[in-house]
């Protein structure tokens, strides 16, 4: 088309509906990015049936459920090449696990805190090879907590913390490598067997201006994960299955259990002791609350658990010290 009183200028052709129809066949040819849709198919079946993947070898389903929110990492990758190799069906195929995770993790995103509560509680495990134990001292006495429990004590060690904490908290108790804090009474200390051969799990009773709490502090076997065996987690299995033991036998009402537990609250092995309890996390946190290791924290294996009418109204990770742990906190409500 040429106009008389200027340049030439050229008619755009609507383009022709066989046009986007060829267009759409070649997004979606199955020819075409066939690898990413097998993927994304893959990590889709991976968060849909994380349960039925076996044990048996190498205990993969509980490896597979410690780590089960990264697999959320493999949505952007896959959308990514989908589109860059123009593959339709890839695309498709990379959006159903970014939708399985959300439907799994989504919750954890948002903050569900509601305040404060009428008190706080923390445990952390500080490390035999805490090199800067009055830096941890200074860290739990400005806390706020009322209620701190600690794992991998050394012999070497509890003394001086015993004495750096005493006057935040009257009244301890330490029993093989953990121990409680507490600015409220504790009494009725038993050891609990975990199976392990020396203490690493207790019992006491901790009496609040608003009555008794059972309180547990646990530091559950650590777990390995080597070429030739897997995910070599049977010790702690065993352990998880005993303080599970002990604490569906409590007699008070009102349960905590703060510790190590080398566990996150997805993996089945720990079943024992999470299907019975609530976990201030997952309750009141804001995230994933990841706490381990400090240096990147991958794996929220500290936890904070209750039962019995505790109502948990806040949750969160402190700042990191010289262990390789961070610590964690939760505020309660009766």
């Amino acid at each position: 088309m040429v106009r008389a009183d200027g340049p030439a200028v050229l008619a755009q052709e609507p383009e022709r509906p066989e046009g986007r129809r060829e267009k759409l066949r070649r997004w979606f040819d199955w020819r075409r990015g066939w690898p990413l849709t097998a993927l994304g198919l893959l990590v889709t079946g991976l968060l849909v049936f994380h349960a039925q993947v076996p044990n048996a070898v190498g205990d993969l389903g509980s490896l597979l459920e410690t780590f089960l929110p990264w697999l959320g990492l493999a949505v952007p990758v896959l959308l990514g090449l989908a589109l860059w190799r123009r593959a339709g069906v890839a695309l498709v195929a990379a959006l159903l696990p970014g939708a399985v995770w959300l439907n799994l993790f989504g919750a954890l995103l948002v903050d569900k805190g509601s305040g404060p509560g009428d008190f706080t509680v923390l445990t952390h495990n500080v490390a035999a090879a805490n090199d800067d134990p009055q830096g941890t001292i200074r860290m739990l006495t400005g806390s706020g907590a009322e209620i701190v429990a600690l794992e991998e004590l050394s012999a070497s060690a509890a003394p001086g913390y015993a004495d750096g904490l005493a006057a935040a908290f009257p009244y301890h108790v330490v029993e093989g490598t953990v121990g409680l804090w507490s600015s409220y009474p504790i009494d009725e200390v038993s050891v609990v067997d975990i199976k392990m051969g020396w203490t690493r799990a207790f019992r006491a009773r901790v009496t609040t201006p608003k009555g008794p709490l059972a309180v547990y502090v646990a530091h559950l076997p650590s777990v390995r994960v080597t070429f030739d065996t897997g995910f070599t987690a049977g010790r702690r299995d065993v352990s998880a299955q005993a303080l599970g033991d002990a604490i569906e036998h409590e007699p008070l009402r009102r349960v905590l259990l703060l510790g190590d537990l080398n566990g996150t609250m997805n993996d089945r092995s720990l079943a024992p002791v999470t299907s019975q309890m609530r976990s201030a996390q997952g309750a009141a946190g804001d995230g994933f609350g990841f706490s381990w290791p400090a240096s990147f924290p991958t794996a929220r294996i500290d936890q904070i658990l209750s039962k019995g009418g505790l109502v948990p109204t806040d949750s969160r990770t402190l700042p990191a010290d010289a262990s390789d742990h961070l610590a964690v906190a939760a505020d309660y409500r009766y």
